[in-house]
């Protein structure tokens, strides 16, 4: 039987979404549940399908406080895709109104600055029920994303892979080089001369 969450009221919980695909943002979310909130659904995203997502995030939406930001290609290839990472959660956790008590943030380190006490915590989207809630509210906004860039660059199946490494995108990728979302410094991108594209710094 699986573990309930812990439901720490007027705790932060921020995530992000991301960090491995070859293209687009990645997503921070910062969520503060309020007492009484009906965790029963809540989980780590990567165990929801998408209905079961977007239900929560709509839900979510509705009676928690949350925030969510995103860190474009530019500044994930100048600072690297960790400190971008950091730096999202780190301005969704300052947008969050009112300043939560204290900050839970998914993973093994915290970032630079916090708007009150945090601490990290490893797999805390299978821990505490506010990491997961930002976690799904992550997910959704960045497949959101994702599937409008798929109207812009239709070649590259947005809409299926979402930016991550599979064998479809790197197909797409070898015929058609990369275009103005993808991540320069990771690999195989950082491979291909460029000289014609422009990308939002």
């Amino acid at each position: 039987m699986a573990r309930e969450l812990i439901h720490i009221p007027g705790a932060a919980g921020a995530d992000e979404a991301g960090r491995g695909p070859l293209a687009g943002p990645v997503v921070a979310a910062a969520v503060v549940l309020p007492e009484g909130f009906d965790i029963r659904g809540i989980d780590d995203s990567k165990k929801l399908d998408a209905h079961q997502r977007e239900t929560l995030a709509d839900r979510i939406k509705e009676s928690a406080a949350w925030w969510i930001e995103r860190s474009e290609p530019a500044e994930i290839d100048r600072i690297n895709i960790l400190w971008a990472s950091m730096a999202a959660m780190e301005r969704a956790l300052f947008h969050l109104n009112p300043t939560p008590d204290h900050a839970f943030i998914d993973g093994n380190r915290l970032p630079k600055r916090l708007p009150c006490s945090g601490e990290w915590v490893i797999k805390g989207d299978g821990k505490y029920a506010c990491i997961a809630a930002a976690s799904i509210l992550a997910k959704v906004e960045r497949d959101h994303i994702m599937v409008a860039y798929a109207e812009s660059y239709p070649e590259y199946g947005f809409d299926r892979h979402f930016g991550y490494p599979t064998p479809e995108h790197f197909l797409a990728i070898e015929k058609h080089g990369p275009c103005p979302i993808h991540r320069r410094s990771f690999a195989p991108i950082r491979n291909y001369e460029q000289p014609c594209l422009t990308f939002e710094e």
